[in-house]
């Protein structure tokens, strides 16, 4: 196999939820590169997913835009129903779409403690609950690929709701791929640290002293992550590369879980020891 089958999606349809922006957008446009057709799903933003089709269609591959609010778990079945009906089949699943408050844990209210659970987590399950069972009965060995995040692993304050979604979220993604493996389908989790989107700056915190404190404890580089850098994961679990990846979270955040307590700022400055030839 070359380098370019190992990760061609040619002849391969993909579902992308909260695909009109930050790494859904990324990932829709990655798969669409590598040959797949695609589908997205946004909520509110009409124009912004209607300009990522419109970025699909140049590259020559079909797609397909739809509104949906994942949050009303009892239409997913009948939405997926849908969608299948449309493109005519789902090979990949990309559960991106996500919600988050930042908040203290006494101001959560139980609205928004169930729209975080709703769209981080019952839409995940209800949505690939049955385009799985499509998959099985079409006999597709598909990928199921959820966006989960670094706080499924280590919580972050005024997010208990969030952290919640996707602590549960990476648990869901191992149960679903023992009972999918017997039917060649996959299921991973990836799970990014701080990525630069918009998403972030909806957030009421004093951002202008936040950020260098955050880059402060990023190992790689002090810097965080783009949504450039998030799709070759995407499209590495989706392709023939992938193929015996599941049941796996692969976590892409600069190191900063890597690391127990950030202590370089108070260490001496480094010091090449190589000598005058470089050796």
């Amino acid at each position: 196999m070359s380098a370019h089958e190992r990760f061609d999606l040619t002849g391969k349809t993909a579902l992308v939820t909260g695909g009109s922006r930050g790494i859904g957008r990324g990932i829709a446009l990655g798969l669409a590169e590598h040959g797949a057709d695609v589908a997205i799903v946004y909520r509110a933003a009409e124009s912004a997913a209607k300009e990522v089709g419109a970025a699909i269609g140049n590259l020559g591959r079909q797609h397909w835009i739809y509104q949906q609010d994942l949050a009303d778990t009892e239409s997913l079945h009948a939405f997926a129903d849908r969608v299948w009906a449309d493109t005519g089949k789902i090979d990949i699943l990309v559960n991106n779409a996500g919600h988050a408050y930042l908040e203290r844990f006494n101001q959560i209210t139980p609205e928004h403690w169930r729209q975080v659970l709703a769209v981080n987590l019952d839409a995940v399950f209800f949505l690939t609950q049955r385009v799985a069972e499509k998959m099985i009965s079409a006999g597709i060995k598909g990928r199921v690929i959820n966006l989960s995040s670094k706080n499924g692993l280590v919580a972050e304050a005024g997010l208990a709701h969030y952290n919640a979604s996707k602590g549960a979220l990476e648990l869901l993604t191992q149960s679903l791929s023992i009972e999918l493996g017997e039917h060649g389908i996959t299921v991973n989790n990836i799970a990014p640290g701080v990525i630069e989107t918009d998403i972030i700056g909806e957030f009421d915190m004093d951002f202008e002293q936040f950020v260098p404190y955050c880059n402060e404890h990023v190992p790689l580089e002090g810097r965080w992550g783009s949504v450039e850098e998030c799709v070759g994961i995407a499209v590495m679990l989706a392709s023939p590369a992938g193929s015996y990846i599941t049941g796996q979270h692969i976590v892409n955040d600069g190191g900063v879980l890597a690391q127990q307590m950030p202590r370089m700022q108070f260490m001496p400055a480094y010091k090449n020891t190589l000598d005058d030839s470089g050796k």
